[in-house]
């Protein structure tokens, strides 16, 4: 059972604390307070012999290394896809444009046509390239790593492309499109 414990104020002019039940850090919580951070969303490619083109919408991509470009993005461990993304490779990621909302929902669902939207193409080991997108960074897999519910991959950059397309943005559980510079 786990007892009430107070949080300390979050910012300087906060004046009472939370009384809360839950653990500090429960799955839950740290879900909700990652989803504060607005991110890019992303459908990740790759192609595996056996299944051919697969993809995912994932907003957990995040650049590594600039010498050795290196890219990475995690995957649940109890994904589908996991294990043509543990064979592969190569994979792509494909940065979302903000005209590409459906192509995100299409590839988050569990259909099984999600090529069939979009204008694709063969890129580094066959792993597919979809026109129209923010950037797209086409990757060797340099290594996988489990950390707890996920794994990380970690992709080095072979080819790239960007374009001034506004990128499509995920923050707090919503799409949204990216405002003007501040």
């Amino acid at each position: 059972m786990t007892t009430p414990a107070a949080q300390p104020p979050l910012a300087a002019d906060a004046t009472e604390t939370i009384e809360t039940t839950e653990p500090l850090v429960s799955p839950q919580r740290l879900r909700d307070a990652l989803g504060r951070f607005a991110t890019g969303v992303t459908i990740i490619t790759c192609l595996d012999p056996e299944f051919g083109r697969v993809g995912l919408t994932a907003n957990s991509f995040n650049a590594l290394s600039l010498d050795p470009p290196l890219v990475l993005w995690s995957l649940r461990q109890q994904s589908a896809q996991l294990p043509a993304f543990a064979r592969a490779e190569h994979f792509v990621v494909n940065v979302l444009a903000g005209d590409q909302l459906a192509l995100s929902r299409r590839f988050a669902s569990r259909r099984d046509d999600k090529f069939d939207e979009g204008d694709w193409l063969p890129g580094e080991g066959g792993a597919p390239v979809l026109a129209g997108c923010a950037a797209v960074f086409e990757c060797e897999t340099f290594s996988r790593q489990d950390a707890g519910d996920h794994v990380l991959f970690i992709g080095h950059v072979l080819a790239l492309a960007q374009t001034a397309l506004p990128p499509l943005v995920y923050h707090a559980g919503h799409y949204h499109g990216l405002g003007g510079a501040l």
